[in-house]
């Protein structure tokens, strides 16, 4: 097996809409039955072991094995944020990787109670979806207006797989509206695990961050969100009434339908600086319009 050293930097991750592992071309006819070929996200499965336990097997992109692995195990409980990993092992052949931490590891009975989630390619959340919030306090941040409106336009105009081959979901870590980390997969749940795992390889504070979507926001984006320690929570897209009540109690800053000058904020709205005139903002133009444009896809 490789061993996944942990990154040398810490630079800003984007999406590698040029990786030609990440897409093949597929040929069919469209409505007129006129040949077209096209760009297609390639799935890959990827089996995740946990010292010798085998927890589950995911359908991913698989760009960064290390950090799914490591941010699936975070938001899943199993791994804790002072745990100590002593190696990220993976091997394309057998499309395995393996976590080993210090700490001895047994989830046997978790794993018996599994809940499928709303999530696009049926996330899957062991044991007590509640599990480990009630400990959770989340820090005083601030939303600015002027941060929101620059995110959501620097987010649906950057290179992406999306934008080179749809099929995907991505979520993007923020600073003050700025990105810093964006990954993309082919359901949300594995693009938000992945980016939990790069701030704990990483050491990334989530006192001052915000989480962006183009999924729904669902009880299953609130739970991780909460259990990164990230204070706001922003998608293009719908609610689910149970994200709501989740992050009501929990005082999660709640953000959804942004789009353009728009936006619906159903929990958190006391951290909302309204610090730009609306009337500047410009609409979302057509040609923009990413996964999400309809208010709950």
């Amino acid at each position: 097996m490789q061993e996944l050293k942990d990154r040398a930097s810490v630079g800003v991750v984007m999406p590698d809409p040029g990786n030609a592992r990440l897409t093949e071309r597929v040929t069919g006819i469209d409505q007129t039955g006129a040949p077209v070929e096209l760009s297609v996200p390639v799935e890959r499965a990827l089996t995740l072991y946990l010292n010798a336990q085998e927890i589950v097997t995911m359908m991913t992109i698989n760009d960064y094995p290390d950090y799914l692995a490591l941010g699936y195990l975070l938001n899943q409980n199993m791994l804790k944020p002072d745990d100590v990993v002593t190696s990220v092992e993976y091997d394309e052949d057998l499309e395995v990787v393996v976590v080993r931490t210090e700490r001895g590891t047994n989830y046997e009975q978790k794993l018996k109670k599994r809940t499928l989630t709303s999530g696009c390619a049926q996330g899957t959340a062991f044991g007590d979806l509640m599990e480990a919030l009630d400990d959770i306090e989340l820090p005083t941040a601030e939303l600015r207006t002027s941060w929101l409106y620059a995110m959501t336009k620097t987010i649906n105009t950057t290179p992406s797989l999306y934008l080179e081959a749809g099929a995907i979901h991505g979520c993007v870590l923020c600073v003050k509206g700025e990105p810093v980390c964006y990954m993309e997969d082919v359901g949300r749940h594995n693009a938000v695990d992945k980016i939990a795992g790069w701030m704990f390889s990483h050491k990334i504070d989530a006192a001052d961050k915000i989480l962006y979507t183009t999924g729904r926001l669902t009880s299953e984006m609130t739970i991780k969100t909460v259990r990164m320690g990230i204070p706001i929570l922003v998608s293009r897209s719908g609610f689910t009434a149970w994200g709501v009540a989740l992050a009501r109690q929990v005082g999660l800053t709640l953000v959804g339908r942004a789009r353009g000058k728009r936006f619906a904020a159903l929990s958190g709205d006391d951290r909302i600086v309204f610090d730009q005139d609306i009337a500047t903002v410009e609409d979302e133009p057509s040609r923009s319009k990413r996964k999400g444009a309809g208010y709950d896809e």
